[in-house]
């Protein structure tokens, strides 16, 4: 039983843990990145696979931490797709480094890698190893040539660009 405990912390603890080339932001300040982020590329996964119009929403939570409300058009069955959860720092609240649940006691990493500092207009965002990524933007497009000089930016840090793809903001129901 105790091998069986041991385990599954280690599972847990690896799940807020950084890729190997990612360094979380430094002089992060959670107050300039509240608000409205707009999905301008990402890696796919199982809950994002067919949405378009994806948007992170960040808020102070009541008690400590950060509220996400993550939403996004599911064109196949013409509804949109919702999905709060909680967030908090990881490393300390002056670095980008966040783990975020949706799924009660189960936390994943929330690495801010790149970002637009002073303006935090732009943001490359890690999960716990290079098959998560995430290009955030206060505005639902982006300069094509700014887009491709961040994704190169990933591409250098190990996220494959294959995987990336980009995100439709301009889809109306």
């Amino acid at each position: 039983m105790k091998n069986i405990l041991l385990i599954a912390l280690m599972a847990l603890a690896g799940c807020t843990g950084k890729p190997d080339n990612i360094k979380p932001v430094e002089n992060f300040q959670a107050e300039k990145y509240l608000g409205t982020w707009y999905e301008i590329a990402r890696i796919d996964h199982r809950f994002e696979k067919g949405l378009t119009r994806v948007t992170a929403e960040y808020g102070k939570r009541e008690g400590g931490g950060i509220t996400v409300v993550n939403r996004g058009f599911e064109a196949k069955s013409g509804k949109w797709k919702e999905s709060a959860g909680k967030a908090f720092f990881v490393e300390g609240e002056d670095k980008g480094h966040l783990k975020v649940s949706f799924f009660g006691p189960f936390y994943g990493a929330y690495i801010v890698f790149e970002l637009d500092q002073p303006g935090y207009q732009y943001a490359l965002v890690s999960g716990p190893d290079t098959s998560y990524f995430w290009l955030l933007s206060r505005t639902p497009t982006m300069d094509a040539t700014l887009r491709e000089q961040l994704i190169d930016k990933a591409v250098a840090k190990g996220f494959r660009r294959e995987d990336i793809l980009l995100v439709d903001q301009t889809a109306t129901p």
